[in-house]
């Protein structure tokens, strides 16, 4: 087989995989690689993207955006667990950018007594590297008359469960 002929053979088989199902978005892979990047640093295994819960934080940033100017969403009632991250920039936040913010809590969280330092949250961090959690969606709504964004992560299943440890 030549060359050019073996080259061409694999850059379709390459775009194949890329446009077949289960294949991520350029925006779901920045989540899905921040989340599994921090997973990996406490030895947990990746999270897989679910096109599921990425339409369910869809519909929720939608409606914050419609109806609430971006403010943070009421995640009590949900079946998922959810990370959300407020920002005062029309632009929106990078989706690793989003991630890494709730990574950052990670300094606050004492793995040997599980809890947080006084004074301090570590949920959102919990949630990112929760070992039980396999599936992520996330999305983000831009308010441009309020100036404003609000990203939406939900995992599946929930983390922070009351009483274990993360990891």
């Amino acid at each position: 087989m030549q060359r050019s002929t073996l080259f061409s053979l694999l850059l379709l088989l390459a775009m194949f995989l890329l446009v077949s199902e289960g294949a991520t978005t350029p925006p779901a892979k920045e989540y899905l690689d921040a989340h599994n990047e921090a997973r990996a640093a406490v030895g947990v295994q990746p999270l897989s993207w679910s096109d599921k819960l990425a339409n369910a934080t869809s519909l929720m940033v939608r409606y914050q955006r419609n109806n609430m100017a971006c403010q943070f969403a009421n995640l009590t009632a949900s079946k998922y667990g959810g990370n959300q991250l407020w920002s005062g920039s029309a632009a929106g936040v990078a989706p690793r950018t989003a991630v890494e913010e709730w990574v950052k809590e990670k300094e606050f969280y004492n793995h040997s007594s599980n809890t947080c330092v006084s004074n301090h949250e570590c949920g959102v961090y919990t949630q990112v590297v929760w070992r039980n959690t396999v599936q992520l969606g996330c999305s983000q709504a831009i308010c441009v008359k309020d100036k404003a964004s609000l990203t939406i992560c939900f995992y599946d299943p929930p983390g922070n469960v009351i009483g274990e440890s993360p990891y």
